[in-house]
């Protein structure tokens, strides 16, 4: 998770940092803490708006980022609870209001997660916990038609699960990530995954490999919950640079995401697939158009066209920010970057910061057919960052050449002491750990 706070010594970041210390000595998933705090306030989570659940590994915070557009182009009031945050701990919450939402305001947390630190009593709690709880009372205490609520780690455990009968559950793409938490195969962790699959309750499923579908077609029949899979129940596809969905219902001829990327029509299609599986909303055809161009989504294929790294850039080069960390997630960048160079052809360097725990070589292998310049950089402020040196050990392993920077600045100010035929093409990449104090650093941090 992320650091305890942007500015520890801020009222906001005194009562993150008491929180902090009450941490486990390790990571513990289990519901019970969680359950007992609910309970002492008073079960904020029994008091929510109606609630979509989202699970997976990839794409979770784009696809509520589509639902949240959608939703609001149709006129509805929508919550949203995501993690991590980019720069500030407010990106997590944003209340529902006519119009749009709104990031929760510093003195709302403060008084929400002092709500959770009285009810607590001092008990062990995991900031995540803390940040929960918190959002519950918040969304409990600000009406809104529906809460779009994101899993933190896993899913049977995780403690947004407390939820107990959502509109519907939505599962993203499963692949290898956490593996010391939820298992070393495929079929391990998307049984995690499917633990928010609740009975009767819709699911909604992004294509999946078969390992992982077997075992989340097994869990809904199981709790008798209609599934809607993509490939199956519902397709999107592109045709002639649109976005093209169908289901039993009809097909939809819609505008191409302004998210970079093939994933991203994906994770619009799952946004589509999940409002048409409830008969909870009106959206009309123009309504999903409008959140697909409208969705905004920081550090996920971001192109950064402003801003203070711009200028220590080599003059007319593109930068690009993505906070893929995992084998897949660099994938589908170097699937968004291979779109790009067939468009434009630039050279690509890519600057990378990863967190200790993370596959270095099965992210960097993606990659390893479109550049080989890789610039290694440490995470700032960032508990157990993997060394530079280690993350430039595995780019050499891939044939990459590769050297050391003290930072994002310092790599940039490099690349423009050299001679390019044409400006390259620069993405930074790794982390989304590294991806906020890259924003923050550029003047350009979530709104």
């Amino acid at each position: 998770m992320n650091a305890p706070a942007a500015n520890p010594v801020s009222p906001l970041g005194e009562v993150i940092e008491r929180l902090s210390a009450l941490h486990p000595a390790k990571i513990d998933l289990s519901l019970d803490r969680m359950h007992g705090v609910l309970e002492r306030l008073g079960h904020p989570e029994r008091k929510l708006p109606p609630v979509i659940h989202v699970a997976g590994t990839n794409g979770k915070g784009s696809t509520i980022a589509y639902l949240r557009a959608m939703l609001e182009a149709a006129g509805y009031r929508v919550h949203t609870f995501t993690s991590p945050y980019l720069v500030r701990i407010n990106e997590c919450f944003r209340l529902g209001r006519a119009g749009g939402g709104v990031l929760v305001s510093d003195a709302e947390l403060k008084a929400a997660l002092e709500r959770c630190e009285a009810a607590n009593a001092g008990a062990p709690l995991t900031v995540f916990e803390g940040k929960t709880a918190a959002a519950f009372c918040l969304f409990a205490d600000n009406p809104a038609d529906v809460l779009l609520l994101e899993v933190g780690l896993g899913g049977r455990l995780d403690s947004t699960n407390v939820i107990e009968k959502p509109l519907a559950s939505v599962i993203t793409p499963v692949s290898m990530d956490h593996m010391e938490f939820l298992g070393n195969t495929l079929a391990s962790i998307a049984g995690e995954k499917a633990g928010i699959i609740k009975r009767g309750v819709p699911v909604v499923c992004a294509e999946q490999a078969d390992e992982s579908m077997d075992v989340i077609e097994a869990q809904a029949q199981r709790m008798r919950a209609p599934l809607f899979a993509a490939g199956q129940q519902w397709h999107v596809g592109v045709e002639r640079g649109r976005l093209v969905y169908q289901d039993d219902r009809g097909l939809m001829d819609l505008a191409a995401p302004k998210l970079f990327g093939r994933h991203q029509f994906d994770n619009a299609g799952l946004a589509i697939a999940t409002l048409r599986a409830t008969d909870a909303f009106r959206i009309s055809n123009a309504a999903f158009e409008a959140g697909i161009l409208g969705a905004e989504w920081p550090a996920r294929m971001q192109r950064l066209s402003s801003g203070r790294l711009i200028e220590m850039a080599p003059a007319g080069a593109e930068i690009w920010l993505d906070g893929g960390h995992n084998a897949e997630g660099g994938r589908v960048a170097a699937a968004a970057l291979g779109d790009l160079e067939e468009r434009v052809p630039r050279q690509l360097v890519i600057i990378a910061g990863m967190m200790g725990s993370k596959d270095a070589g099965g992210f960097l292998a993606n990659f390893a057919g479109q550049t080989r310049h890789i610039i290694a950089v440490p995470i700032p402020d960032a508990d157990n960052a993997m060394p530079p040196d280690r993350l430039a050990d595995a780019a050499r392993q891939l044939g990459m050449r590769v050297e050391l920077a003290d930072g994002v600045e310092a790599a940039l100010r490099s690349l423009s002491r050299l001679a390019y035929e044409t400006p390259p093409r620069i993405l930074i990449t790794g982390s989304l750990y590294l991806a906020g104090p890259v924003l923050a650093l550029n003047g350009t941090p979530p709104a």
